[in-house]
């Protein structure tokens, strides 16, 4: 089955645009799981179970578990492994942002499909579309290319004018017009961006969306699900990350996340 294919029938199941971000900072951690062997997996494992039934996919960012070394990476890896035993239909978003000449390419695409068995993985489009070719060429997957981040700083090159037009937008239309042969192309927009969001939208049609920014960085809810789902209301990833996973520092943990995710899935039904 195909990213797409996953994507879209756990959206229906789940009644779900909502993408749990995996940002799981050691720091951060109730104090409780920081005496385990295996604190991150532990935590992402009770976070996973509170709220399977809530999303529409989970996001881990790579650099929360690099930044702890091969005790992290491995780490990620059982994470990814749990979701996979006990929540097949779940897909996974590995938040890697990888983006090199095509060799180093195959081998950054052979950790995030084949090591960690990622569904979907975000990368740059800086290089162009050949560089790119050993994500592209991964059929059943899905690729992500940052096209307007959410940061506040992304306009610096994002916004700049090619021809009249806002390097973003060119970003998208090579994406959706020469990028996408094996229709497995997805475009990263910032939810702090809504008005670009929804000139992308109009661009993608039908073309899955990775919104990051709503939660801790301010991103107008209502804005960005009305101008980022398509006509069907659907294919609009809505990420939050700490929002939801650190509601609380306690022993309660998973369950604060459980009721934190329940409230905006329910908040992002009411304005689709």
């Amino acid at each position: 089955m195909t990213f797409k294919d996953k994507l879209k029938n756990l959206t229906l199941k789940n009644n779900s645009l909502l993408c749990i971000g995996l940002d799981t900072d050691l720091d951060k951690l109730p104090v409780h799981l920081k005496k385990q062997k295996h604190p991150q997996f532990e935590f992402n494992k009770a976070v996973i179970d509170a709220t399977f039934d809530l999303v529409c996919s989970f996001k881990p960012n790579i650099a929360f578990y690099e930044a702890q070394n091969m005790s992290g990476l491995l780490q990620l890896k059982f994470t990814l492994d749990h979701i996979k035993k006990n929540y097949p239909e779940i897909p996974v978003i590995l938040d890697a942002k990888r983006g090199d000449i095509g060799n180093s390419n195959t081998g950054y695409a052979k950790l995030v499909f084949d090591y960690l068995n990622a569904d979907a993985v975000t990368v740059h489009p800086f290089l162009g579309k050949q560089s790119l070719a050993p994500f592209l060429d991964r059929k059943d997957k899905g690729i992500f290319i940052l096209c307007r981040t959410s940061n506040e700083g992304g306009g610096e090159f994002q916004d700049l004018k090619v021809n009249s037009r806002p390097l973003y937008q060119i970003i998208a239309q090579h994406v959706i017009d020469d990028w996408n042969k094996n229709d497995n192309c997805a475009l990263v927009v910032g939810a702090t961006y809504p008005a670009e969001l929804e000139i992308v939208r109009r661009l993608a049609n039908d073309m899955p969306l990775l919104i990051p920014g709503v939660g801790v960085q301010g991103g107008d809810l209502e804005k960005t699900v009305k101008a980022g789902v398509d006509k069907d209301g659907r294919n609009a990833v809505i990420n939050s990350s700490r929002g939801i996973i650190f509601a609380s520092q306690g022993e309660d943990f998973a369950d604060a996340a459980r009721q934190q995710a329940l409230n905006l899935k329910n908040q992002i039904n009411n304005y689709r």
